[in-house]
């Protein structure tokens, strides 16, 4: 078992690239990852890795050694599951990157129920808006809103995440509540406009077209542009326009009718929603069970 734990720190090393932050991610002290990387090395008689002061990188020797230890540790981890007769007896570290307002709304006001089920699984959560490098970041799995555009992750599409127009109440006495699409215009409504990267086009108001050929998007004017999820919301919350956003994130506002939807036959498209792993060996027991629970907590939310 102690070879197998020098393996995890090496392979940790090598994905991300770093003493320092692979030992953080493993909690343990950098100086303990270079001894166990010299061991490593002085065992097989190769040198693995190429370190300079800014990067660490593998050597022909390292990515070929590092290509079976991934397999070796996949392999350890599915021989040390065949017989467990429990889940409870599930243990090890998860770290996990989420979309921050599916993370807050969401996953994490229903985590109690996994952690019961798997009280020995360490879990550690990333939430970000940003495309994290898994790899890089040290992460075991992700779950992804959009496209996947990274061809060389691992994705599994769930299905697709439920869109809906809301505004607040205070806005919608002042500026009244749209009918149809042509309401938008008339009644002079203005939306959020939301960018990932602020100077930049953002986007318009969304809606499937009236022959059901696809979606059109409509021209909205708009006083307050944002580059976050949250601040997007929290825009709406106060009345300073329309906003479309995930029925996910929502559902606690419109419950409380702090929002009310809008136009709900004329909904935006669905957002794909997929789980993400850097490597198929990273399908590991953890991640299953992870992947298979966090699927049935987001199903009521999702078009299949």
């Amino acid at each position: 078992m102690r070879d197998l734990e020098s393996l995890a720190i090496f392979v940790r090393i090598a994905e991300m690239a770093s003493f320092t932050h692979a030992a953080q991610s493993l909690g343990i002290q950098k100086g303990r990852a270079s001894n166990v990387v010299r061991r490593i090395e002085a065992s097989v008689g190769a040198r693995l890795l190429h370190r300079s002061t800014r990067s660490v990188q593998l050597t022909e020797e390292g990515r070929a050694f590092y290509t079976r230890a991934r397999a070796l540790l996949a392999d350890a981890e599915e021989l040390n599951a065949m017989f467990s007769g429990s889940d409870a007896t599930m243990r090890g570290r998860l770290r996990v990157d989420l979309p921050t307002e599916l993370a807050r709304g969401t996953i994490v006001p229903a985590l109690p129920s996994f952690m019961a089920t798997y009280p020995d699984v360490q879990l550690e959560i990333s939430s970000t808006d940003r495309r994290i490098d898994l790899i890089q970041e040290g992460m075991d799995c992700a779950i992804r809103i959009g496209a996947i555009v990274d061809e060389t992750l691992v994705a599994r599409r769930v299905g697709a995440l439920r869109m809906v127009n809301v505004a607040s109440p205070a806005y919608l006495q002042r500026q009244g509540v749209p009918r149809t699409l042509h309401d938008l215009l008339a009644q002079g409504h203005r939306m959020v406009h939301y960018a990932p990267t602020l100077g930049s086009r953002p986007f318009g108001w969304e809606y499937p077209q009236a022959d059901g050929d696809g979606y059109g998007t409509l021209a909205l004017a708009g006083s307050v542009s944002v580059n976050s999820v949250q601040t997007y919301h929290a825009a709406g919350l106060a009345g300073l326009g329309l906003i479309q956003a995930g029925l996910s994130s929502l559902t606690e506002y419109l419950a409380r009718g702090e929002l009310v939807e809008v136009l709900p036959e004329l909904r935006p498209e669905p957002l794909p929603v997929s789980f993400v792993v850097a490597h198929r060996q990273n399908l590991s027991r953890r991640v299953g069970v992870f992947m298979e629970w966090a699927g049935q907590i987001l199903a009521p939310y999702l078009d299949r």
